[in-house]
């Protein structure tokens, strides 16, 4: 059962973090120690798919809910597992990779756009 129960939070920490990677420019904004966590977030999201590997919290749910139950556990990525269950399709790799760039190039407008912002003395 504690292995059932960690798996889960896991996967809601895993969860959190993905959601944290798509909004946390809006934080980033006017926190910079957020800013540098959030830049440091989507460069290993990055850097990740572009060497094809998995983020260590998915091997990390995995491996508990091996320990609980072996017939639980799936293998590939988080995302493509627990999205497939919601909307009933595939998303390949490429296209994850190529909405994680958006979503970069978008946090970078913000943060360009913030500092433009306040470098005009406008805060």
């Amino acid at each position: 059962m504690f292995f059932k129960l960690a798996a889960d939070f896991v996967v809601l920490i895993h969860f959190m973090w993905v959601v944290f990677l798509i909004v946390g420019a809006f934080m980033g904004k006017n926190y910079y120690s957020v800013k540098i966590f959030h830049i440091v977030g989507l460069g290993f999201a990055v850097i990740i798919q572009i060497f094809g590997w998995y983020c260590p919290l998915t091997y990390l749910e995995v491996w508990l809910r091996q320990r609980h139950d072996p017939l639980l556990t799936y293998s590939g990525s988080f995302i493509i597992y627990y999205i497939e269950k919601f909307v009933y399709i595939e998303l390949s790799p490429w296209i994850i990779f190529v909405l994680t760039l958006i979503l970069v190039a978008l946090s970078a407008y913000i943060y360009y756009a913030r500092s433009r912002y306040v470098s005009k003395g406008q805060k």
